[in-house]
């Protein structure tokens, strides 16, 4: 029952949220795009349904059965001490987004990830379709850390759900191309990662590139000095430098990327 419902919010969540960002960007966008926005979602939203098929077919009943299993034979961390599950989710949000912290900037420094990472960095444009863009690879090799880490976690099926409810509605809002009011993205800015901390991040400048890593909290980057935050936001060009040409960057182009020539 609980597969059944969570899948169903979980698709509900995403698709409901990716349109009102959508729709939010259009209206009060932060700057006019540089590329064909139909052609980049057309790419972006294929590559989205192919990864979301093969990860349910192979890996979304596993995450699911795995929180189950751990919280019905009381195993892993969390169910080792006694306290409230309240207090449980919120661990359970703070060390998995850590976690994925460590994730994201290995997926920077180490050669082979940055192959398959470098799908989600040669979008030309950074929108809210830009948080679903990611090559099956990577997909997969992140889905079985998440395994690893809820067994070892013993993360609750409840536990885990909120955390990727979480975890899509801040991907989707700090990928859009979005007008957001500076003294908001200021405060935002102190605990959490606003669109303006994420476009750092997409600069095809390396030294920017490689920083802000955090996903929900920014303390990640600000506790391990991997925070920037002093960069012209109307100097940011988006990309990676190799792949700069839009029709270099189609659906079958994008799924052979990582077995191409390295590049930074």
């Amino acid at each position: 029952m609980f597969d059944i419902s969570e899948s169903l919010i979980r698709f509900l969540l995403f698709w409901g949220v990716l349109l009102f960002f959508l729709s939010l960007e259009l209206l009060v966008p932060y700057r006019p795009g540089s590329v064909s926005k139909v052609k980049r979602w057309i790419n972006n939203l294929a590559l989205t349904l192919f990864n979301s098929i093969l990860l349910n077919l192979i890996f979304s009943a596993a995450i699911v059965f795995t929180a189950t299993y751990v919280q019905t034979h009381k195993m892993g961390v969390l169910n080792m001490v006694a306290a409230p599950m309240w207090l449980k989710i919120l661990v359970t949000i703070a060390f998995m987004d850590f976690m994925l912290y460590v994730w994201h900037l290995l997926n920077h420094e180490m050669p082979l990830l940055w192959r398959f990472h470098r799908v989600h960095h040669s979008d030309l444009n950074m929108d809210v379709s830009s948080a679903t863009r990611f090559h099956i690879g990577e997909l997969a090799i992140s889905a079985v850390i998440k395994i690893s880490l809820i067994f070892f976690l013993g993360a609750s099926p409840m536990g885990v759900l909120i955390f990727e409810s979480v975890l899509v509605l801040c991907a989707q809002f700090h990928h859009s191309s979005l007008k957001v009011p500076k003294s908001f993205e200021t405060l935002w800015w102190i605990l959490f990662v606003p669109p303006s901390m994420h476009r750092i991040h997409h600069s095809v400048k390396i030294k920017e590139r490689n920083s802000n890593y955090g996903t929900i909290f920014s303390l990640w980057d600000r506790i391990l000095g991997t925070l920037i935050t002093n960069v012209d936001q109307n100097e940011i060009r988006i990309g990676v430098g190799a792949y700069q040409k839009p029709d270099k960057l189609n659906f079958h182009q994008l799924l052979v990327m990582p077995f191409t020539r390295p590049v930074r």
